[in-house]
């Protein structure tokens, strides 16, 4: 892996300051995790018959991104990036996938993430979640989505040992 130049966060601060922090540096973690490996090895799955690929994260990610930032506050309409049916899974599908496609809407999801948050007056401000139907906090939905950069970035850890070795971080 390369240098790791996560800016880890901080010990004091406020509720957002926190959150905001908290997920940036899982953010930092899944490019750390995927960082110098070739396409290949970035499409490398776990073991049979899981189809779980660093690539597949990446590309799931993005769609968390988009789902519960922009659907939830912008355009509740917007349809997945990999799939018109709401199919989360269909972005583990990382065959024929390359870094290019993938980080360019993974990175380009968490833009619009970083901008909703910070247009945001407070962590109360309510959107609407399509798929449940109800309204529901930023607070809420920035906590959503940490809760899936830790779940996955475990995951990124086990495909990245498997692929070269490479533990820790």
């Amino acid at each position: 892996m390369t240098t790791d130049d996560r800016i880890g966060p901080p010990l004091t601060g406020t509720e957002r300051e926190t959150l905001r922090a908290f997920l940036d540096y899982h953010r930092a973690t899944l490019a750390l995790k995927c960082a110098g490996l070739t396409d290949e090895q970035l499409r490398e799955r776990s073991s049979p018959p899981s189809t779980l690929t660093l690539l597949g994260l990446v590309r799931h990610l993005a769609e968390v991104e988009r789902t519960w930032f922009r659907r939830v506050f912008e355009d509740h309409d917007i349809p997945l990036v990999w799939s018109d049916e709401m199919d989360f899974q269909a972005a583990y599908d990382a065959t024929g996938a390359t870094r290019a496609e993938a980080f360019t809407a993974w990175e380009a999801e968490v833009a619009h993430a970083r901008r909703i948050e910070r247009a945001a007056a407070s962590l109360d401000v309510a959107g609407y979640q399509p798929r449940w139907e109800k309204e529901v906090s930023l607070r809420m939905v920035m906590v959503h989505v940490l809760l899936e950069y830790g779940r996955h970035n475990g995951h990124a850890d086990f495909l990245r040992e498997g692929i070269d070795g490479v533990t820790g971080a």
